[in-house]
């Protein structure tokens, strides 16, 4: 049976910077999604609305609709992930299929011929805004191991407080330490580092607060894994008007749901002065699961018979997550701990905190040539160094909001897309480019993208195809401590997108 033991508020900072920054951003910004059209035209939709994806960029867009109607789409995803780890490349791809979208809008016309307002919509929607499922690898010779990562953790730690006492077990002793002031994540790390032998302390002493690796390396063999799956989905409800024949207006209450599991397995292998075969292989399981919430405002405006603009603001979307944590790791080290077995990923840390995401601006143009065709631009603005974790007044909490305002920027997105009709056949396409969120342009790479897509509009259906690729390089570190080197990943993303609406 699985041991479970609970932790909250500043336990939940200190599994490690970089994953805090990570999730940080996984859940702050939302990868193009929706429907087959919206994906078609590269998520363009901020001026033009008449789409049920387009709400999520501008919520008077549902007011667009003439009539009621109900629209589904499937995707097909395909992730392809080529690392390069100190020139070794590697390669690996992952594929699922999901029902991404389904909402519909119900519209009722005004029957008062004086009155200026001339519709009300109000619709319901649900999208995966971000599709967590990915599997990457990477190996190589380096130079740094496992030995590096338990000794910055264990620096400044008592060896009294990583010894099993009389009777006691590895995992209570694992779990035990988690939950000690001054201990938590590091005291952890650190008790997995002697047990196993990776490390040893300077002088066999309780005080003793130093520590040396007991490995004896010069390069070393090592392959890191790592397999995610989840999503982050939002259900939109949504009210929009429509007044005289020039401005739409609208407003939607968002209700996100998250689900994110990551496993990684890090192996590493050397062998000593004595020609003797070292080996470690390090276990990582988190489980995120939680809620958010944020509200949005928008408008659109007709000019003249040609020219839209649109304008829509974003609030902070506010999440409560929390995270199961569990950790496993084996060695052949001959002076390891005998009764030392830390294999199973039984023991579950569970961290409960909350994360405030940025506010977006967008701002839309976009022309329409009668029924033969259109373009439509769209430009978003988000800081994402006023992302936070909370509550702020904790000092934990405080000191890595400083480090995210420091690192990360404002970024802006840009959308273009077009559509041309043929009778009864719409001609796709569209482009989309998204700043890196560092301020400094590295970790995260720019992201660019391309799309395309088909429509058939059977008068009281249609159905639309689109297919969609994105292109960006991330650096990813194995771990926040001890291995400097990171694998440069080049991720595509390619999603092959079905859709269907039915008008009422």
């Amino acid at each position: 049976m699985k041991r479970i033991f609970t932790f909250i508020g500043l336990l939940a900072c200190t599994i490690s910077t970089a994953q805090t920054i990570d999730d940080v951003l996984s859940y702050s910004q939302e990868n193009l999604q929706g429907t087959a059209r919206f994906q078609g035209m590269g998520g363009a939709f901020g001026a033009l609305g008449g789409d049920m994806s387009s709400i999520n960029i501008n919520p008077a867009g549902s007011a667009v609709f003439n009539n009621s109607l109900l629209t589904l789409s499937a995707t097909f995803y395909n992730t392809d992930t080529e690392s390069n780890y100190r020139g070794t490349l590697a390669h690996a791809d992952d594929n699922t299929l999901d029902m991404n979208q389904i909402g519909g809008a119900f519209v009722w016309k005004t029957t008062n011929p004086n009155s200026g307002w001339k519709k009300l919509s109000l619709a319901v929607n649900y999208d995966v805004v971000q599709n967590f499922d990915d599997f990457n690898v990477s190996n190589g010779i380096g130079i740094e191991g496992l030995d590096n990562y338990y000794l910055n953790f264990a620096d400044g730690i008592a060896l009294d407080n990583l010894k099993l006492r009389d009777g006691e077990t590895p995992s209570d002793a694992y779990l035990d330490i988690g939950a000690t002031n001054g201990l938590g994540f590091a005291g952890q790390q650190a008790f997995l580092g002697f047990q196993s032998a990776l490390i040893e302390p300077t002088v066999d002493e309780p005080e003793n607060t130093t520590y040396f690796s007991n490995s004896d390396y010069t390069d070393l063999s090592q392959d890191y894994r790592q397999t995610t799956s989840g999503y982050n989905s939002k259900f939109v409800v949504n009210a929009a008007t429509q007044y005289e024949d020039f401005l739409y207006m609208g407003a939607s209450l968002n209700f996100h749901t998250v689900l994110y599991d990551k496993y990684s397995r890090y192996q590493e292998e050397f062998f000593n002065a004595d020609d003797e075969l070292r080996s470690a292989t390090f276990e990582n399981q988190l489980r995120t699961e939680g809620s958010g919430f944020s509200f949005s405002l928008g408008a659109i405006a007709k000019l003249n018979q040609f020219i839209r603009v649109g304008g829509s603001y974003q609030s902070p979307t506010w999440y409560r997550l929390s995270d199961s944590f569990a950790q496993g790791i084996s060695t052949n080290y001959p002076n390891q701990a005998p009764n030392f077995n830390f294999t199973g990923l039984r023991d579950i840390n569970i961290f409960d905190y909350q994360i405030k995401t940025p506010s977006r601006l967008t701002g839309s143009i976009a022309a329409i040539f009668g029924n033969n065709g259109l373009i439509s631009f769209d430009y978003s603005y988000q800081d994402m160094s006023n992302a936070e974790l909370r509550p702020t007044s904790d000092a934990g909490f405080a000191e890595e909001n400083d480090f995210i305002s420091q690192t990360l920027g404002g970024v802006s997105s840009y959308r273009l897309g077009g559509e041309y009709k043929i009778q009864r056949v719409s001609l796709r396409a569209g482009y989309r480019f998204e700043q890196s969120p560092y301020a400094d342009g590295n970790v995260v790479g720019d992201l660019q993208g391309i799309s395309g897509g088909l429509g058939f509009n059977f008068g009281a259906s249609r159905l639309d195809l689109a297919i969609n690729r994105t292109e960006q390089d991330v650096l990813q570190y194995f771990f926040s401590t001890g291995i400097t080197n990171p694998a440069v990943l080049n991720r595509v993303n390619t999603n092959f997108t079905l859709g269907y609406t039915l008008n009422f």
